[in-house]
């Protein structure tokens, strides 16, 4: 028993247009959730960054949106023509749509691909689950 699912993607060769434009970034967050059969909680929050002209960030868009089953996060990079991806979840989603979609839409020429399972003790039986809540619950209260 696991929680979930992290996928992890480096994109590299993408497109400097689409890694600079937050408006779709912002696109790309608010329609991959419904993509892979995930539910928003959030409307993406996405932020154009300038960069530092002392360091190796010449600028670039970070954006997030929350959803019920986790997070789905991007960070792109444009004079290195790099975007970092992060899809966290507690149900298994399809990983080679996810990947297809991303790699697409930013025009990118080589994905890394990492998955790793997360929570390998987490407790999906509620039965078991319960006791455990309640005396974090307590611990907090004090």
């Amino acid at each position: 028993m696991v929680f979930g699912p992290h996928l992890t993607l480096d994109i590299y060769g993408c497109s400097r247009e689409a890694l600079k434009d937050a408006d779709f970034i912002y696109e790309i967050l608010d329609e991959l959730p419904d993509l892979i059969g995930m539910t928003k909680i959030s409307k993406p929050s996405v932020s154009y960054y300038d960069g530092n002209p002392d360091s190796f960030d010449k600028g670039g868009v970070s954006g997030f949106v929350i959803i019920a089953e986790s997070h789905i996060s991007i960070h792109t990079f444009v004079e290195q023509q790099f975007a970092s991806v992060d899809i966290f979840s507690c149900k298994e989603f399809d990983i080679e749509k996810s990947v297809e979609y991303l790699s697409g839409k930013l025009g990118g020429k080589k994905v890394e691909k990492n998955l790793i399972m997360r929570g390998t003790e987490f407790p999906k039986d509620l039965k078991v689950a319960k006791p455990i809540f309640e005396k974090q619950r307590k611990m907090l209260k004090r």
